[in-house]
């Protein structure tokens, strides 16, 4: 029976049913009311493409049936959550991420097959797409954290390690991808290194909200729509990862009380990205409210 109390974690049960997509219902079951893991995969194949790699909107801002590595690298992030990011399931992605590099052997952010189709207007469809490390960091740690060796990884990890070691001026998405290849990195003690080198970036470029209640006080990033700042959860997910050192105790509990304090009255979790279409902010809603929940937990925070 769903739940119909007033805690945290009940209010965000009702907000997914009534507003989540078959996915994102599946992953909450999963994680918070012993849902199966098989119910996850079989709602994640849905997106899945003959090609191996994933579309139809799975990252909500890109919209039509293609496969983009956007697409791939979310479908990554599910297969790790529920356990399954290994096999021929993770073979066959890794062809698609073979098949979709650029001659450095990384990805980019997306594919011109997008053209045509509606996507958000802040990521450009181009001819020849650059290597980006926001999309292909992420790819790349996840892989190496779940002990997945493959062909492609090998230039993709060299292309993370010069992108990482090159960050001088840098953003907070770029740096969330940093910082999700350098937990996974294998090279422990330089990723330890790397990443006490961007902790000191970003807070000498003020890219992480320290004082929720001095948050004016911060820059947005240039392209970000207003209000679209991060905080110490952003980069530290869970207390494992390398961004936790960057902060203090105290600055990282606010930073989780803030984003307890988030939590709307429909139960839900805001986007604070730049909003386009009103489809793609009420799919997105569900997915920003799972990864508030789990971060959240993560740092042990009742949920109620």
């Amino acid at each position: 029976m769903a739940g119909t109390g007033t805690s945290p974690l009940n209010r965000a049960e009702q907000f997914i049913w009534l507003t989540a997509r078959v996915l994102e219902q599946r992953r909450f079951a999963h994680h918070f009311l012993e849902g199966s893991a098989d119910a996850v995969e079989t709602a994640l194949a849905a997106y899945l493409n003959e090609d191996g790699g994933y579309g139809h909107a799975l990252e909500p801002d890109l919209r039509g049936p293609v496969s983009q590595p956007l697409h791939t690298a979310h479908a990554l992030s599910v297969l790790d959550s529920i356990g399954r990011c290994d096999g021929l399931r993770v073979e066959r992605i890794c062809r698609f991420l073979t098949e979709v590099s650029t001659k450095e052997g990384a990805l980019p952010a997306l594919l011109p097959t997008q053209r045509g189709y509606p996507a958000a207007p802040f990521i450009p469809i181009v001819d020849d797409p650059p290597a980006e490390l926001l999309t292909t960091g992420p790819v790349v740690g996840l892989l190496h954290r779940n002990a997945v060796w493959h062909a492609w990884l090998f230039r993709a990890t060299d292309f993370c390690w010069a992108a990482v070691d090159a960050l001088e001026q840098s953003h907070p998405y770029e740096i969330e991808a940093a910082i999700a290849f350098l937990d996974g990195a294998p090279d422990r003690a330089r990723a330890q290194a790397v990443a006490d080198r961007l902790g000191r970036l970003v807070r000498d470029q003020r890219l992480a909200v320290l004082d929720p209640e001095r948050r004016a006080e911060y820059p947005v990033a240039a392209g970000y729509a207003p209000g679209e700042q991060h905080f110490p959860y952003d980069y530290a997910r869970t207390p494992e990862s390398l961004a936790r050192h960057w902060f203090t105790d105290e600055e990282l509990s606010r930073s989780l009380d803030h984003l307890a304090a988030e939590q709307q009255a429909d139960g839900g979790w805001p986007v604070n990205w730049r909003q386009w279409a009103p489809g793609t902010a009420l799919e997105g809603r569900p997915i920003v409210t799972l990864k508030a929940l789990l971060t959240l937990r993560a740092h042990g925070r009742g949920l109620g």
